[in-house]
């Protein structure tokens, strides 16, 4: 459409862009007709759906530190109830059938029942058939047996009565070494019917004796040592828990002493 001014030629109109978007629907002037290519997508760069992306899987090795930690600590568990229930059943089983359990030791109960037969009492020198004597006749005094360390040797005669009344005597070589001697006397010292003494003549360095048995070790570190005085003492005596170690004879020197008012 031409506009005419008077007095003048026709002019065209002149178009003023408005800055609007085409319409939905309605492909842009720069567009190509007919392309059938859907359009661009802005977050591809104009190149279509992104394609998924796969995990990556990590390999994760096992924790071998707690598992080895939770491991140990099982075991370790097992063990003391397992030291527990054997610790119970060996309490339980009656002291003379421990003590036939401990290695080494002999049983004259079994082997010489006469020897054992208490209240046998005799003055003067006795000849014993064992050495250290384990039990057998013996003088009406006993040998002072609480927790006593002598450090010379001490009547044999008067030793055995304590044993009857369930002393242990715990006897060793006279040259046997200071640490060894003190590793015993601790055992001992202060410890009512334990008694301990050198004693020439013994075919082992160490010998302990209660009523009817014995046990000859090489040195004060063997665990049956404990063993023995635990299973024996005081359990060993044919006199009972209440016959006494106190009031007894503390002198030594290898001779008796024929004291007449001690029966027990």
């Amino acid at each position: 459409m031409s506009i005419s001014t008077p007095g003048g030629p026709e002019r065209r109109p002149t178009v003023v862009s408005t800055g609007k978007k085409p319409a939905a629907g309605r492909p842009s002037a720069g567009a190509k007709a007919g392309s059938g290519k859907p359009a661009g997508n802005a977050r591809t760069g104009g190149k279509g759906p992104r394609k998924p992306i796969a995990p990556v899987k990590v390999s994760q090795g096992r924790s071998w530190g707690p598992i080895a930690l939770f491991t140990a600590v099982g075991l370790l568990a097992v063990a003391i109830i397992g030291y527990g229930a054997w610790a119970t059943f060996q309490g339980s089983k009656p002291w003379d059938d421990r003590a036939d359990a401990i290695n080494g030791i002999v049983n004259f109960r079994k082997s010489d029942k006469s020897l054992v037969e208490g209240g046998k009492h005799q003055q003067g020198a006795i000849t014993y058939a064992q050495q250290p004597p384990v039990a057998g006749p013996h003088n009406n005094s006993w040998q002072n047996c609480m927790g006593d360390v002598y450090d010379a040797p001490i009547a044999s005669e008067h030793a055995v009565h304590s044993l009857e009344h369930g002393a242990v005597w715990i006897t060793y070589r006279p040259d046997l070494p200071a640490d060894q001697v003190e590793k015993l006397a601790a055992k001992v010292r202060g410890n009512e019917k334990l008694m301990m003494s050198p004693f020439e003549g013994l075919d082992k360095p160490i010998s302990l004796q209660a009523w009817g048995y014995q046990l000859k070790v090489d040195n004060a570190d063997d665990g049956r040592i404990d063993e023995f005085i635990k299973t024996l003492k005081v359990n060993a005596s044919i006199e009972g828990p209440t016959a006494l170690c106190n009031q007894g004879v503390t002198a030594t020197g290898p001779a008796p002493r024929d004291l007449q008012p001690q029966q027990q």
